[in-house]
């Protein structure tokens, strides 16, 4: 169950929000556990958003990896940058993918979830095409998500990337609202068609 953030804005304000947001992206540790899944209650409605074993069982399924963006407002020698000193580290988990590999050669993303105030500076953006990167080295021809059909933002987001539309499930999420599938070709990403030329 694929989804793209959209959503209501109580999220943290961000290490160099007005001057970008940097960010790294690194796999999972179990201690994001929390984090994780309170971004996924602050990004998504009820009837969509995860349950914490809902999202525990995703995170661990066979085959699936889970890639998290954290800001890199680092502290050096306890100081901020602006020169005051803090008393907790100035990262922040800025979002998080879930993606896997099925055995037939096709990738799913089940999740991608960014905190609102951290959208807009490419973090969902690097998630996916990391996933994606991710999912074409261990073989997957094509990677397809579901997203609800009243979600605009995401169905923006996704045909940006280059997904396109391949069938509705009427009342997909348990709030009634039908989903949405989205497929992107893999192999022509990155590993261009080699084509014999006529003579």
């Amino acid at each position: 169950m694929a989804r793209s953030s959209e959503g209501r804005s109580r999220s943290p304000k961000l290490p160099g929000y007005n001057g970008g947001v940097g960010f790294t992206l690194r796999d999972f540790r179990r201690e994001d556990f929390d984090t994780l899944w309170r971004i996924d209650q602050e990004c998504f409605p009820a009837g969509i958003s995860y349950s914490q074993l809902e999202l525990a069982a995703y995170i661990r399924r066979w085959g699936s990896f889970t890639l998290v963006a954290e800001s890199t407002g680092r502290k050096v020698n306890g100081m901020s940058r602006d020169g005051r000193r803090e008393a907790e580290p100035s990262t922040v988990t800025l979002g998080f993918i879930v993606a896997e590999a099925g055995r037939r050669g096709t990738g799913h993303i089940i999740t991608i979830d960014v905190l609102p105030a951290a959208r807009r500076f490419g973090v969902g953006s690097k998630l996916l095409s990391a996933a994606e990167d991710r999912l074409r080295a261990i073989k997957c021809r094509r990677v397809f998500l579901e997203t609800a059909v009243d979600n605009q933002a995401a169905l923006a987001f996704y045909k940006k990337h280059g997904y396109s539309l391949t069938k509705t499930i009427p009342r997909y999420y348990s709030n009634g609202v039908d989903a949405v599938v989205l497929q992107k070709d893999l192999l022509s990403q990155g590993e261009p068609a080699k084509l014999h030329q006529l003579r």
